[in-house]
């Protein structure tokens, strides 16, 4: 498969980037400074590109099989960017005729309770609230009505650090997964997989889906 892998210099798309590239899968990474460290592979490309610009992630995924996203805002940028991402996104696939998309969200808009999303509980940190009510936004307000892409939202757990592949995780539709103990966690190396999984198996159409151990 030739995949186009938007965010690709980040903590999570370096990894979803080498997880494909280990499955024999062609990537095409895209930043915005066009450099992506730590990948070296003779099936991965390094690519600028503008992911608030419908016309760039047209032309970028043209001749692709799928589009899979591990964009975040940044440091410095407007939260608020993730929603004007997932517009051009949406329509940038439709302009080059791409059908699948796996888009990486955020855990904040997952239910911890039937009708209590994980960012109406009290302990949810206010610094990540921006993020992730931009996060929720962009899948409730864009995504979520979108119906002629074969789009899947993947959300790690509540808490996601770099760690070991094991090969090992659960996935829930709408829910956060959480251990027996009600720790929410995954490993970035075991999300790599989760999304290589849903990449390829092409399940979880026009799912929210919680990704955890």
């Amino acid at each position: 498969m030739n995949v186009l892998l938007l965010g690709a210099s980040g903590r999570i798309g370096r990894r979803v980037a080498a997880e494909l590239l280990d499955r024999d899968h062609a990537v095409t990474g895209v930043s915005r400074s066009g450099e992506v460290e730590g990948v070296d592979d003779p099936d991965f490309t390094a690519v600028a590109g503008d992911a608030t610009d419908p016309d760039d992630v047209a032309r970028l995924a043209a001749d692709h099989d799928a589009v899979g996203s591990a964009l975040g805002p940044g440091a410095d940028a407007d939260p608020e960017v993730l929603v004007d991402m997932m517009d051009a996104v949406v329509e940038g696939l439709r302009r080059a005729d791409v059908d699948r998309l796996v888009w990486t969200g955020g855990a904040g808009g997952l239910e911890v309770a039937p009708g209590t999303r994980l960012i109406e509980t009290a302990d949810f940190p206010d610094e990540w609230r921006p993020v992730a009510e931009a996060a929720i936004e962009a899948h409730d307000d864009v995504l979520s009505e979108v119906d002629d892409l074969a789009w899947t939202y993947l959300a790690p757990a509540a808490l996601i650090e770099p760690g070991d592949r094991t090969g090992e995780y659960r996935t829930a539709e709408g829910e956060l997964v959480a251990d027996e103990d009600g720790e929410s966690y995954i490993s970035m190396e075991d999300f790599a997989v989760a999304f290589a999984d849903v990449l390829e198996d092409g399940e979880g159409v026009h799912e929210y889906l919680g990704v955890g151990y």
